[in-house]
């Protein structure tokens, strides 16, 4: 069941912190959050997180930009993004894209034999593909999964996740960081994993 839960959980929020609202990945999943009968579904999430979730997915029409602005604002520019999305960032001590620890990740992969599929030239340590891609090794790989959660998402996704619900100023965005926030404490707890606390730059 950890693995379902994890699959399930790691490709929603994935997708939703990945790919624009607009698009054909993400369209869907904002219908089904947007109904509050997700939320007793939804595994590896506290009761409380689920309703704070849920109040916030319901004001998502009276935000003041649309989702799409929202998402370009948080996720590609032009200005200075306010929670960057890439572990380097928070992981390096320049804080930049593309930094020693995504090549860390890039050679962990190649050693594992998975092969990114990404369609643009994207940093394979951007939140949402890694949230993606434990979903996938939950299904596919279940033995690296530990290795990969406490090595290369969960040292650096919390500072990440609580500065996306700091400044989303979007009820989605706001929304879908605390989910995330609770459901990564549900993956620890399910698989049992102490992580280290890492250094952290941004």
């Amino acid at each position: 069941m950890s693995a379902e839960s994890i699959s399930l959980t790691g490709k929603i929020l994935g997708a939703v912190l990945f790919y624009p609202p607009d698009s054909r990945e993400v369209q869907p999943l904002i219908a089904l959050l947007e109904n509050s009968e997700w939320a007793p579904l939804w595994p590896c999430a506290s009761e409380d997180a689920k309703a704070q979730v849920t109040e916030y997915f319901s004001q998502i029409d009276l935000a003041k930009e649309s989702l799409g602005d929202a998402y370009q604002r948080l996720f590609v520019g032009p200005y200075a993004l306010p929670a960057p999305p890439w572990g380097s960032v928070y992981l390096d001590k320049e804080s930049v894209v593309f930094g020693d620890s995504t090549l860390v990740l890039r050679q962990w992969m190649r050693e594992n034999g998975i092969e990114p599929h990404l369609t643009q030239a994207e940093p394979e340590d951007h939140i949402g593909l890694l949230l993606m891609m434990s979903a996938w090794l939950a299904e596919n790989s279940p033995a690296l999964l530990n290795e990969f959660l406490t090595m290369h998402l969960l040292p650096w996704a919390g500072r990440y996740l609580e500065l996306l619900r700091q400044k989303a100023e979007h009820p989605f965005y706001v929304g879908v960081a605390i989910l995330a926030e609770s459901t990564l404490c549900g993956w620890k707890q399910l698989q049992g994993l102490e992580v280290k606390a890492a250094d952290l730059y941004f």
